[in-house]
């Protein structure tokens, strides 16, 4: 029998969210029915709420999940009731040139998965019964989900589920760009254009990574102050000219630049501040309509290089384990990056919170 179960959905774009009772159908074969602990609130539910990532609505959001599972489907044997999980908004076919290569968020069956389980048809309903489409294959900001078995990563009980669940896209996206994509040296400088979740995690990427100076920019001092506890050596008040503050500030640039708010423009000043042979990666997700120039001729005589970085070009299965260890650690901090806890009830609040820039994270507890 279907579970009833809290939700928060998208009905129109660039207006708030609804919470809404939505009814969640029992796992088919290969899927899992989650109990929901902790959502995130993160800035790509933002993104399909305003039309930024075209999902078509209506829409159950949430990704950045975490929770216990609650019911099997046929065939799922790697997973058991009572298992502590996250999710994982990438599905990884394991047999593409993508997959066996170590890349899975490039796979190339990426698509198969965006609204609806594998199978391809809706599992959750509305009061009415009218199907609902779930973000990125999760639809993880409600109460209970059902989803494909191989968008949930175990983890182990004792972490707390509010802190997994951020291990689940903004963590991993800023750190995985830290350590998988550009691979930042020891001894290295680097530069972070925009201080929010993904910026913050990005600077403790980099101070986990050895980076000698961490300059973050941001346009407000708050998140300027945050950037100093999570590892920021220097902050800059973004002006007029960021990239020649950065030049006079590392003697020539930094090694590294970071951009992570979703901007053609700031994508064009990371590329132009960093140094001879330096590499500027692209983390934030600008409109489709945005662009990015550069000075062509720069790049084989200063042999700098603009990249772009998905998901922290993660391995799930192996990144959400390592992140969690160096929490465990204590060297990578997500108790701190948690701003404000929501209940389900308050979630046009969060999402108004969020773009108000008044949070490095919020997070939705069940």
């Amino acid at each position: 029998m279907p579970r009833k179960a809290k939700a928060v959905l998208c009905r129109s774009h660039n207006k708030p969210v609804t919470v809404e009772e939505i009814n969640v159908d029992p796992p088919k074969r290969g899927e899992v029915s989650v109990r929901l602990a902790a959502c995130g609130v993160c800035h790509s539910d933002l993104s399909a709420i305003t039309g930024t990532i075209a999902l078509p609505l209506p829409l159950v959001l949430g990704h950045e999940g975490a929770g216990v599972v609650e019911e099997l489907g046929e065939g799922v044997t790697e997973l058991a009731k009572g298992d502590r999980v996250i999710f994982s908004f990438i599905y990884m076919c394991g047999k593409c040139r993508f997959c066996v290569s170590g890349r899975p968020v490039l796979c190339l069956e990426q698509g198969r998965a965006l609204t609806t389980p594998l199978e391809g048809s809706p599992r959750v309903h509305d009061a009415k019964g009218a199907p609902l489409n779930i973000f990125s294959g999760c639809g993880a900001m409600a109460e209970y989900a059902t989803v494909s078995a191989e968008n949930l990563i175990q983890v182990d009980a004792k972490i707390p589920a509010e802190c997994a669940a951020l291990v689940g896209c903004g963590v991993t996206t800023g750190v995985g760009a830290v350590f998988n994509t550009a691979k930042v040296e020891p001894g290295s400088s680097v530069a972070v254009f925009g201080c929010g979740g993904v910026g913050l995690s990005v600077i403790q990427g980099a101070r986990i990574a050895g980076a000698e100076r961490i300059i973050a920019i941001d346009t407000l001092e708050a998140k300027l102050a945050m950037a100093k506890r999570f590892g920021a050596t220097d902050v800059l008040l973004a002006g007029e000219d960021p990239v020649k503050a950065l030049k006079k500030l590392t003697g020539g640039g930094p090694d590294y630049a970071f951009e992570c708010v979703g901007s053609g423009e700031l994508a064009a000043a990371a590329y132009r501040a960093i140094r001879r042979g330096g590499l500027a990666v692209v983390v934030g997700v600008a409109k489709p309509s945005d662009a990015t120039s550069i000075r062509t001729m720069t790049l084989p005589f200063e042999e700098k290089t603009l990249t772009g970085s998905y998901f922290g070009s993660c391995v799930p299965r192996v990144d959400f384990p390592r992140m969690l260890a160096l929490y465990l650690k204590g060297e990578l901090k997500l108790e701190e990056l948690i701003t404000r806890r929501y209940r389900i009830d308050e979630a046009p609040q969060a999402f108004a919170d969020l773009e108000a820039g008044r949070n490095a994270r919020g997070v939705i507890l069940f």
